[in-house]
């Protein structure tokens, strides 16, 4: 069984697309994993709308202990799922058609498989944000950065928990507000886990790119993949392109006029440059093993 654990916080017409999405799905077996984290009781006419039709838990964050940010919902529910592979799909994301009998398939057809991604797709077609790797095939340090995105990455039930889940220090809501994907994959690799990228295995997500809220969150995204890309000593020929590949945007926008554009390049540069160069990056532990919830 798969399981699929969704940490949300401020949204409900989106759930209720994503669980249309699913109730599309009969290639796999899987469970959904609500993780609510609002302090309200929003969601509650939703879940009764949906338990009939889809395998639906409803876990309140308040109510089980769990700290506040996205990967401290996405640890609550990895520890109460009972798939022997866990994906995390975002409260605002849409299913295309046979996504899980794909990740079903390819976890059967290849026993050292640990981990599976696919890039993010527009809505309107073709690929959505961010840079993606063209090529299938073994994500490594050099092409991590553009092979994994939380909302379309896949991995064993026990090895997720072995790695401890998601760092808590990083994500939506943390200081390192992004790269944690990556951030995890990296530490799978590290134990010599194998983990593949497949670019045809795609999920749908809005394309938010420099849009005013990207720009809102520029700084603390990059934050989050600079202090992933000094953490796990990613080789100066991925680093640096990634650091200062920014500045050009600024220069280009500022050519054009796009004040918006030259803003959020801004944004990103500094957050990268001091997210590489934070001393957490060098000290702050990776996070340890966790159990299961009984």
């Amino acid at each position: 069984m798969i399981s699929l654990v969704v940490s949300t916080m401020g949204r409900v017409a989106e759930i209720g697309a994503l669980f249309d999405s699913l109730l599309a799905e009969q290639g796999a077996p899987f469970e959904v994993i609500l993780v609510d984290q609002n302090a309200d009781r929003r969601l509650d006419a939703l879940v009764a709308e949906y338990l009939p039709r889809l395998p639906l838990r409803h876990l309140r964050s308040a109510e089980h202990g769990a700290g506040s940010g996205a990967n401290a919902g996405r640890n609550l529910g990895l520890r109460h799922a009972a798939g022997d592979i866990v994906g995390f799909p975002d409260d605002d994301c849409v299913f295309p058609p046979g996504v899980l009998a794909k990740v079903r398939a390819a976890f059967d057809m290849e026993g050292r498989l640990a981990i599976l991604t696919g890039p993010a797709a527009a809505p309107e077609g073709g690929l959505g944000s961010g840079r993606w790797n063209p090529e299938g095939g073994a994500i490594t340090i050099a092409n991590v950065w553009t092979s994994v995105i939380e909302f379309n990455l896949w991995l064993r039930r026990h090895l997720a928990l072995a790695l401890g889940g998601f760092d808590e220090a990083m994500g939506p809501g943390a200081r390192f507000g992004s790269a944690e994907g990556n951030d995890l994959v990296c530490r799978a690799m590290a134990r010599g886990h194998v983990a593949r990228y497949d670019p045809a295995l795609r999920i749908i997500h809005p394309d938010k790119r420099l849009t005013p809220e990207a720009v809102a969150r520029a700084k603390r995204y990059g934050l989050g993949l600079g202090f992933a890309l000094r953490r796990h000593h990613a080789p100066i020929g991925t680093w640096a392109p990634l650091l200062y590949r920014p500045l050009g945007g600024i220069g280009v926008s500022l050519l054009r006029g796009r004040m918006l554009h030259a803003r959020y390049y801004a944004a990103t540069f500094q957050g990268r440059l001091e997210g590489f160069l934070a001393p957490e990056a060098r000290s702050l532990p990776e996070p340890g093993p966790m159990e299961r919830a009984a």
